[in-house]
């Protein structure tokens, strides 16, 4: 069981904290020979799977290393541009590793905002007035779970389905936000958190909760 990140959204659907907690990597690496099996396409500065699969590696995979060197969106960590590269038969044997997409800071921006509004939507649905709106999505592979103050502020875990305690573990972050960034004399509200002692904490109250444990005095 485990708890894969925690988003903090402020009341006008600005993510105004992000923490990725654990990341299950899904990855494969693989020698290819010349030509490459699989037809890569570049999208969204990224180098992914357009078609063909094979050993692990899926549509939508990117490129995430090329002999050992990361590749960092369509360049490898030495400049060079990775569909160039995997174009000439000089460069084979190749080795590289595929996985899943990392979010750009940018896309989190994006999925906080558009979660906002799918709150917002969820309510006006509501055959009842005064509806907390979502409060649970589930997936095969994960469940979002998403706690809203009085005052608009969502806070919102993804968690491993199996993961207990979730929502004891919503209202102690809520209680960490109170505590380490709402009276802290240099914070703004609905501003970005930029608090060391709210990140010790949140890992600390995250570390708890995988392990089930009740959240006692001090922690």
């Amino acid at each position: 069981m485990a708890i894969f990140s925690v988003y903090v959204v402020n009341k006008a659907g600005g993510l105004i904290y992000q923490l990725d907690h654990y990341a299950p990597r899904a990855e494969s690496e693989k020698t290819f020979g010349f030509p490459l099996e699989l037809v890569l396409r570049p999208h969204d500065e990224r180098v992914l799977v357009a078609f063909g699969q094979r050993d692990g590696v899926r549509v939508g995979h990117a490129v995430l290393a090329i002999n050992g060197l990361e590749v960092n969106g369509r360049l490898t960590a030495d400049g060079r541009d990775v569909l160039e590269y995997l174009s000439s038969p000089a460069n084979f044997p190749v080795n590289i590793r595929f996985g899943r997409p990392r979010l750009s800071s940018n896309e989190k921006l994006m999925l906080a905002s558009m979660f906002h509004s799918l709150f917002a939507i969820g309510s006006q649905l509501s055959p009842e007035p005064g509806s907390s709106g979502i409060e649970m999505l589930e997936t095969d592979t994960f469940k979002l779970h998403c706690f809203q103050t009085l005052t608009g502020i969502k806070f919102v875990v993804l968690a491993d389905p199996r993961q207990s305690g979730i929502d004891s573990l919503l209202r102690k972050i809520y209680e960490i936000y109170s505590d380490f960034a709402l009276k802290n004399p240099f914070y703004s509200l609905e501003m970005p958190i930029r608090c060391e002692l709210f990140d010790q904490h949140l890992k600390l109250a995250l570390e708890v909760a995988e392990k089930a444990g009740p959240f006692g005095p001090g922690l």
